[in-house]
């Protein structure tokens, strides 16, 4: 099992960014794919991004592509979203999960484990 909490979230301008990050404890960091989801209100959680056990592979929701990279250190058990040319559409709640496989997924439902979230406002 692996407990995760996220950080880094807040109030930015359109144009500016924020890197958050996602700190695991429990069972070895490295043994799980993660992702990192997001939540607007009165919408369905969606996929943004994902990587694999290793780091050296990455794949992203297509209008995240060129904005977002994520990146997971495993000595330090975090996972990371930096988050650049925000918009105000990318207003959320950004959620970091595990899964329990290699390469993760763009699905929520493959997650196995799910952090509490953190909230990240865009104003215009």
């Amino acid at each position: 099992q692996v407990q995760l909490v996220e950080s880094g979230g807040g109030l930015v301008q359109a144009g500016g960014s924020l890197r958050l990050s996602c700190a695991a404890s429990g069972r070895a960091f490295s043994s799980y794919a993660m992702g990192w989801f997001r939540q607007a209100p009165k919408k369905e959680r969606e996929f943004v991004a994902g990587i694999n056990r290793s780091g050296r592979n990455t794949y992203y929701a297509d209008s995240m592509k060129g904005r977002f990279t994520i990146s997971r250190d495993n000595a330090k058990n975090t996972v990371y979203l930096q988050m650049n040319s925000l918009k105000p559409e990318d207003t959320a709640v950004y959620y970091c999960a595990a899964d329990d496989t290699t390469w993760g997924s763009r699905s929520l439902e493959k997650y196995d484990y799910w952090g509490q979230g953190t909230q990240v406002t865009v104003s215009s």
